[in-house]
């Protein structure tokens, strides 16, 4: 729901208008002219707008009562849409205009039809018609209103920058403009406002950043097959400070012996990088120019939280060790679990808990499984099963668990009880270990012919050891 133009129309006397105010959002427009195709047609300029506007309302050639393109049997007003004539040679019309008036103040606006506009859709299965008569009520109401202060002159001045809090870009978001809280009219220093930033912060000048990285880990199980490792790292921020355009810069300084940052992509406020940075990947690995910090990301935040940076780096060790090993025999699945946290990994948080789902076998029926530590959660319509862990390892940092678990089974004819998965079929499975403050998901992917199925059709193949396992562990850190 979006508007193309905005007008704050005067009249004059001898049935001429002067525009007063007037906005346009080229975004919405070209949308408009994707929604239109071979009917669309463009805005006019302001003073042949008005023209055509006064004619449609009546308020022009006052001698001239009767004007066969507007008052002629052929054309009916049933609605307070107006259509405007603007070439009669070509027939282009300009529909549907809105306009409310108020003594000598004509408000007008052009709603974007996000529909073919032939056959011309009605009226009642547009929502933009009534968004936009909403926001002609709330111009009028802050215009005129008993509750506006000055004059119609300062209150115009400040209608630009109240529009980029209540409609900007074209989408209103607020049209009870007497109730918005208007900016001020002059804005510190002579900076413009950009357009993707649609106000500015008042009151206490506050940032916050927040790092978080996740490491993916691949365990085979197998010596002739290495392990493998990757870490991707996130920066977000969000700043409230005063200003246009603030300067802000952000330090990123490694620990001690810690990998350099890759591959590294930064917001589009960034204002300027050192090309070392920017050139760091982990494709090349004869690459030797490596940048270890520290990195500077000098950037002109906007209002709401975004992600500054995301890289990737390298660890020496995963965090998280583990197996997952599945069997079935006469009908009943053998379930065996292994998970080692690494020492160099904090040994304390808020909660850890592992999911074990099944797919496409029914409901559970009987689960028979013990752990070393912690307590089992058993939902049975959802073939899943929770192993919480609770706030720690132990002193050991090894837990494990073992046992096996049935189902009623998989009614054929009938409706499918239980979850599906296009995936996970055979002994195809996984588990998914979380950990707040360390994220930790866990995959296992078991398939009798070492092959795993993406979406995208492609298939790869991996020499798997024993019961054709492939572990996939992904860490998440939070600072």
């Amino acid at each position: 729901m979006s508007i193309r133009s905005l007008w704050v129309i005067s009249e004059e006397n001898r049935g001429s208008g002067v525009v007063l105010f007037s906005r346009r959002y080229p975004t919405v427009e070209s949308r408009a002219r994707r929604f239109g195709k071979e009917h669309y047609v463009s805005i006019p300029e302001d003073t042949a707008f008005v023209r055509s506007l006064l004619t449609e309302l009546g308020l022009t050639d006052p001698e001239k009562p009767f004007v066969e393109a507007r008052d002629s049997c052929d054309r009916m007003h049933k609605t307070s849409a107006l259509e405007l004539k603007l070439d009669q040679l070509r027939g282009d019309v300009l529909w549907p205009v809105l306009a409310i008036q108020h003594g000598k103040l004509i408000l007008a606006c052009l709603p974007l039809i996000e529909a073919p506009l032939k056959p011309r859709p009605s009226l009642p299965s547009l929502p933009s018609i009534s968004q936009g008569f909403s926001l002609l009520a709330g111009l009028q109401a802050f215009l005129t209103g008993v509750k506006a202060e000055g004059d119609l002159t300062s209150r115009l001045g400040l209608l630009s920058n109240l529009l980029l809090h209540a409609c900007p870009l074209g989408s209103p978001l607020e049209t009870n403009l007497s109730q918005t809280v208007v900016p001020p009219a002059s804005l510190p220093g002579t900076q413009k406002q950009p357009a993707w930033k649609p106000g500015i912060h008042k009151g206490r000048a506050q940032v916050a950043v927040a790092v978080s990285e996740q490491v993916r880990s691949m365990q085979y199980g197998n010596p002739s097959k290495p392990d493998t490792w990757d870490v991707f790292g996130a920066v977000s921020c969000k700043c409230d400070l005063e200003g246009v355009l603030p300067n802000v810069t952000v330090t990123l300084s490694l620990p001690p012996n810690g990998s350099p940052l890759q591959d590294i992509v930064v917001h589009h406020c960034v204002t300027s990088l050192d090309s070392s940075v920017l050139t760091a990947s982990s494709v090349d690995e004869s690459d030797s120019s490596a940048f270890s910090g520290p990195y500077k990301f000098p950037f002109s935040p906007p209002l709401e939280p975004f992600r500054l940076c995301c890289y990737t780096s390298q660890v020496p060790v995963p965090p998280i060790l583990g197996s997952y090993q599945i069997t079935e025999e006469l009908g009943r699945l053998k379930v065996a679990v292994n998970l080692k946290l690494h020492e160099s990994v904090k040994n304390g948080f808020e909660y850890c808990e592992v999911q074990l789902p099944f797919f496409n076998r029914g409901q559970l029926a009987n689960v028979d499984l013990r752990v070393t530590t912690g307590q089992l959660e058993v939902t049975r319509e959802r073939g899943l099963v929770v192993w919480m862990l609770g706030q720690k390892f132990p002193k050991s940092l090894e837990v494990s668990l073992t046992g096996s678990v049935n189902f009623n089974g998989v009614n054929v004819s009938g409706p499918q009880i239980g979850p599906m998965d296009f995936l996970c079929v055979g002994l195809t499975s996984y588990i998914k270990a979380s950990i707040l403050n360390v994220f930790c998901e866990i995959k296992f992917l078991n398939d009798s012919s070492g092959r795993i199925f993406r979406k995208d059709k492609q298939n790869y193949m991996y020499s798997l050891f024993g019961c054709y396992c492939l572990l996939m562990i992904v860490v998440s850190y939070v600072w």
